[in-house]
């Protein structure tokens, strides 16, 4: 037994570990991430009064989203759900140091929306200079995907 207390898994002698291969679709989230995150940075540097500060941080979350979806189904895996704690915890385990020093970052994100329970949903709206924060943190996990996707 591991000192966890889970039985330790051994390779098999003379065997390569199993590789997993990427889940189809992966190209497409990566598009539709780059695609959200050139939405997101192009309204805030315009300002526009239509793009306020719930649907910019919308934009900037679905964009991280979808970006970190395609590095996880490039490499075969998926996260366990869809919150950015998740995300960042299937990098974590799948891809270690892939999203390094970005991900209590990334996690603290969750703070603005949380609207998994329909019974007790709260929404605490960004101010403009804190998506200004999240458009720097998204640009830095879309520059590391993009290479990392690039690179396998």
């Amino acid at each position: 037994m591991a000192e966890s207390g889970q039985a330790k898994v051994v390779p098999l002698s003379g065997f390569p570990e199993p590789q997993r291969e990427p889940i189809k679709g992966w190209q497409e989230f990566l598009k539709e991430g780059n695609q959200f995150l050139a939405t997101a940075n192009n309204a805030y540097a315009q300002r526009k009064k239509t793009f306020t500060t719930e649907i910019l941080y919308n934009l900037v979350a679905m964009a991280i989203e979808k970006l970190i979806m395609a590095l996880l189904m490039k490499s075969g895996n998926l996260p366990y759900n869809h919150t950015m704690r998740d995300l960042v915890e299937a990098i974590d385990e799948f891809l270690p140091g892939e999203l390094a020093g970005l991900g209590e970052e990334l996690k603290r994100l969750d703070a603005f929306q949380d609207i998994c329970d329909m019974e007790s949903y709260s929404i605490s709206p960004p101010t403009m200079g804190q998506i200004g924060g999240m458009l720097a943190l998204a640009l830095e996990v879309q520059s590391r995907i993009v290479t990392s996707v690039s690179g396998n």
